[in-house]
Order: structure tokens, then C-alpha cells, then sequence
């Protein structure tokens, strides 16, 4: 069994679970189960890493789980300044900071579509 992290995800183009590695680029594996895309995942992984010490490529190396420890909960991210405006002003009528508001977006993932929404107001 590889430490590679794995990603699965349901195909209505493939009917079935796609597995796949983002640290080994083009290595996947099809199962009719989250399951059995897993357990064929591995057997992928492993000739993937094998054709690679093959052909001499570099083998790189697992991502790390994430450590929250390791993270403030704090970034700064650089909008257009037409963006901060709206953002503001969608803020100020719920009456929440803008921090508050934002985060509210991220959470409840209705950052596109408030935007989304604002843009067709505004272009009206």
C-alpha cells in the first residue's frame, strides 16, 4: 500500500468511481465501488511508480497530511477594488463586518453566486 493521498470521485462519463493520485500525474483507476476504485488504485500506483524507476524519472514524494497546528486561520487575499466595494456593501446591509461576511461566503459556498447575483444587478 502506497502513503500517496488519494482523491475518488463519481464519473457519469465513466458510470463509475474514478481514484486518483495528485502527486503521480496521469495515475488512475475505474471501480464500480468507491471501494474497488481504491484497491485498483493502489495496483496503479505501483505500476506507476515502477514504469517510473524504469524510464529513470524522479519519484517524488507524498504530500504530508495537513497539520492545522501549523496554520493561524489568517490570510490576505488581494481583490479589485470594485470587489471590495461590493463585498463591503453586501456587509453592511446584513449588518456583519466584512471579515464576518466573507467568511460566511466561503463557508455556506455562496461566494460565486453572490457575486454572480451582484454582477447581473449591477449590468442591468
Amino acid at each position: 500500500m502506497t502513503k500517496y493521498p488519494i482523491e475518488v470521485f463519481w464519473s457519469d462519463e465513466d458510470e463509475g468511481y474514478i481514484a486518483t493520485f495528485p502527486d503521480l500525474p496521469g495515475c488512475s483507476a475505474w471501480g464500480a465501488t468507491e471501494a474497488e476504485a481504491i484497491a485498483q488504485a493502489h495496483d496503479a500506483s505501483a505500476a506507476w511508480i515502477k514504469a517510473a524507476k524504469a524510464a529513470g524519472r524522479a519519484i517524488p514524494e507524498p504530500t504530508p497530511p495537513l497539520d492545522e497546528a501549523n496554520y493561524s486561520g489568517r490570510f490576505l487575499m488581494r481583490v479589485p477594488r470594485h470587489l471590495h466595494a461590493e463585498l463591503a456593501r453586501h456587509a453592511k446591509r446584513q449588518g456583519v463586518s466584512l471579515n464576518q461576511y466573507v467568511l460566511y461566503l466561503l463557508a455556506s459556498g455562496q461566494g460565486t453566486n453572490a457575486m454572480a447575483a451582484g454582477k447581473t444587478k449591477r449590468a442591468a
